[in-house]
């Protein structure tokens, strides 16, 4: 059976969290392959809001094994209180595996994070300060501590005190900041690693068995292609790969244990923090999608700067991602135009493209060609099927799929489960009709 791979196509933000919910009932293992507690998936059930940030969103089903992978980078503090969180509303997360590979985050990472930023000035990057970036640095640099590290009390307490060390020499030398005290921070790793030991696990060899036994696998991506490391927006992207090749080295299995890879696309864009963005609307169009669509981050509480869908943007995910279908988010929230614009190119000096510019300067003069298409006034959070949409609504999600080509699979029409129409997409785009509404997809 398939092993699935569910990314961002945007900025991160899209609603997948709410994807991965939905497709986790059919599978056995759902596995996070990146990111840290820098990303944040928001599900709703039964009325109730679960904002998770790192453990993965199959949880909320008894039957799966949800799995960390040894891409992902882990503040074990935070870990364990959304392991707590979700005990305390009846949810088993102590079955919850864990890389042995993992880096984890240490105090001496979110405080470098922070200072780093700040001495940018106006350059900032916008980070989240959750030490994602430094965390992943000393991996690459390998000095970085593993969640095995923590098993050996006095081997870790070693280590931290030469890590300790050095960060305090920094932040004196160049930050003129506190220095941290090496002890406290070993003895209070040591509690996290007694909790956390029962749960770490040779994740590679796991995952790879379920897929030899015929189980479904689901890989979940956090953040978005345009916040890669290699292919995003740099310097104003996250600090590992998002997109779905990062699976292979970020959950220790090989190319031909995926079978399928759904991108996840918000009916218009968002984007956190600073960096270029061609189809920001910052105005009325910008603020109503934000009010309408509750566009503040999961993680930090920011609002989320709103604009009109690009194509550009998608054409782009399809092809790093080689995704096989869409699934398409918060189409609600467009009811509340008369009158839609989609980015179907950009100018730049005087010249029309249709690729995602390489020179980030490039990306930054971009101006938006744009096509309009009629927008529709009835509340559609009711559409259980595609018949159930105003003719409006149907043809802007032919008009994506078409120019994107590839068949969307899911349409999210509110955040609730049950707020969904699923599709039976075959292999041909909407355009040539092949997307019905699909009766026995189980909720």
């Amino acid at each position: 059976m398939p092993g699935i791979v569910v990314v961002g196509t945007q900025w991160g933000d899209e609603g997948k969290g709410k994807i991965i919910d939905l497709l986790s009932d059919e599978m056995q293992v759902v596995v996070r392959f990146q990111g840290g507690n820098n990303a944040g998936h928001t599900i709703m059930c039964d009325g109730q809001t679960l904002k998770l940030h790192l453990i993965p969103s199959g949880i909320l089903y008894p039957h799966i094994v949800p799995v960390i992978g040894n891409g992902v980078v882990i503040n074990p503090a935070v870990l364990i209180e959304e392991m707590d969180n979700l005990g305390a509303i009846e949810i088993d997360a102590e079955r919850l595996r864990i890389s042995y590979n993992a880096h984890v985050i240490l105090p001496f990472h979110e405080n470098l994070d922070g200072l780093q930023d700040d001495s940018r000035g106006e350059r900032s990057l916008g980070t989240t300060r959750r030490g994602i970036g430094p965390t992943y640095a000393d991996k690459a640099a390998r000095t970085g501590i593993r969640m095995q590290d923590m098993l050996d009390p006095e081997a870790f307490a070693g280590t931290v005190k030469e890590a300790v060390g050095e960060k305090n020499r920094l932040f004196k030398c160049f930050y003129d900041a506190e220095p941290l005290d090496a002890e406290e921070i070993a003895s209070r790793y040591r509690g996290y690693a007694e909790r956390l030991r029962p749960c770490l696990a040779d994740t590679s060899i796991l995952v790879k068995n379920a897929l030899r036994e015929g189980r479904n696998v689901l890989f979940e991506g956090a953040q978005g292609l345009m916040l890669d490391l290699d292919h995003g927006t740099y310097p104003f992207v996250t600090s590992s790969n998002t997109v779905a090749g990062a699976v292979c080295t970020g959950a220790g299995v090989g190319p031909r244990d995926i079978d399928e890879v759904i991108g996840v696309t918000k009916a218009y864009v968002t984007r956190v923090g600073a960096g270029p963005f061609p189809t920001e609307q910052g105005n009325e169009t910008g603020r109503i999608m934000q009010e309408v669509g509750k566009e503040f981050g999961t993680t930090t509480g920011r609002k989320r700067r709103c604009g009109w869908f690009d194509l550009v943007i998608l054409g782009y995910a399809v092809r790093l991602n080689t995704l096989t279908s869409l699934a398409v988010t918060k189409l609600d929230v467009l009811t509340q135009f008369s009158t839609l614009k989609v980015c179907v190119s950009y100018r730049l000096d005087g010249r029309t493209i249709e690729e995602f510019p390489q020179v980030c300067g490039d990306f930054a003069s971009c101006e938006p060609v744009y096509e309009e298409l009629p927008g529709w006034k009835e509340d559609i959070s009711g559409a259980r099927k595609l018949e159930d949409l105003p003719v409006e609504a149907r043809d802007y999600l032919d008009f994506i799929s078409q120019r994107a080509g590839v068949p969307i699979k899911l349409i999210s029409v509110g955040p609730e489960r049950q707020q969904t129409i699923l599709l039976d997409g075959g292999e041909e785009p909407l355009s040539q009709g092949r997307l019905l509404f699909y009766d026995d997809f189980p909720l």
